[in-house]
């Protein structure tokens, strides 16, 4: 029989692990930016998905599911397999031209995106609190970007802001299809597609990789993998509501590391923006975790991680591990 500091010591353990796991992400973030310095994002997902790929191959042997991969509900499999491919270049553009303070802070608002998406794609009904908290991260947004002042919106901006719209819809589609489809149609078909698509697109803008530039990026397929299973640890260990906020932590690495790696500095509204928007994430976490605000809790159930569809998702690794689980 479990005592109460054995309780205890589980509760705390899954916050931790997900603050391992979101520094982890931050580590592949670094490597991302320092490749993105020198090659196209399109050669650096190219190359990320072939490396992740037998990783995957792995993972799907475990599928205990039947049935083949053909799509059940194939117009949303199509949408959110380009959602995920345009994630998947936008992010990690964004990641190589704009300090990481700036690229997170946009992101974190994939959370914000994912309320207001769940009203038509989810039928879920976002409350007054809920909403009026959407519209304050939105303002945060703002904050950050600060439309008409310094030297304007950069096609950077453009990307994490549209890398954080693509994410968010391909997990809201994740969220109403993935209890019909099988977990290897919901993980192959984003990699399949970014490997094609990509692979059509390398030889109008590869540059040669040196031997160390390879290690860098099997360096980033093994940073997710790990990563990914300790965010699944993590909320083996916990409720979603202490999880979720940990992906606010990599503010803090984006700070270090873009300082120690890059010699970035973070203005004030840059910090004043990822305030309101973190504090209005963490308010609607809290909200849904109250069982009579929403019926589909659409942000708890996201394992809070870009959708790129350039490694296996903590929720599809998840799905693996439990065939019964709910996807996230």
């Amino acid at each position: 029989m479990k005592t109460r500091t054995d309780i205890m010591q589980s509760s705390m353990a899954g916050p931790f692990i997900a603050l391992l796991a979101f520094a982890l992400f931050a580590v592949h973030d670094v490597i991302v930016k320092t490749l993105g310095e020198t090659y196209s994002p399109v050669q650096i997902v190219f190359f990320s998905v072939l490396l992740g790929l037998p990783l995957a191959m792995l993972m799907l042997m475990r599928d205990p599911t039947d049935g083949n991969l053909l799509p059940r509900r194939p117009g949303w499999t199509a949408l959110r397999t380009v959602s995920a491919v345009i994630t998947a270049v936008s992010v990690f553009y964004a990641f190589s031209v704009l300090p990481l303070a700036q690229t997170y802070a946009i992101l974190f608002a994939t959370p914000l995106l994912i309320t207001v998406l769940s009203v038509p794609i989810l039928g879920e009904k976002v409350g007054l609190r809920r909403g009026a908290a959407v519209l304050v991260g939105l303002v945060g947004v703002l904050i950050v970007l600060r439309p008409g002042q310094g030297d304007g919106l950069s096609l950077g901006h453009l990307a994490a802001l549209v890398g954080a719209f693509a994410s968010s819809l391909a997990s809201i589609i994740v969220r109403k299809i993935g209890q019909e489809e099988r977990n290897v149609v919901l993980l192959l078909y984003p990699m399949m597609a970014n490997l094609v698509l990509m692979g059509i697109a390398l030889p109008f803008v590869y540059q040669p990789m040196p031997l160390a530039h390879f290690g860098s990026l099997a360096l980033m397929a093994a940073l997710a993998l790990v990563a990914s299973m300790c965010v699944i640890a993590a909320y083996k260990r916990a409720p979603a509501f202490q999880i979720a906020p940990m992906q606010y932590s990599q503010m803090i690495w984006a700070v270090l590391f873009g300082a120690l790696f890059f010699g970035e500095g973070v203005d004030l509204f840059t910090i004043l923006g990822a305030v309101v928007i973190i504090g209005s994430g963490i308010y609607i976490v809290l909200r849904e975790e109250k069982g009579n605000v929403s019926e589909n809790r659409p942000v708890l159930a996201t394992r809070t991680r870009n959708e790129t569809g350039t490694f296996p998702r903590a929720g599809q690794l998840g799905k693996l591990d439990d065939p019964d689980q709910d996807t996230r």
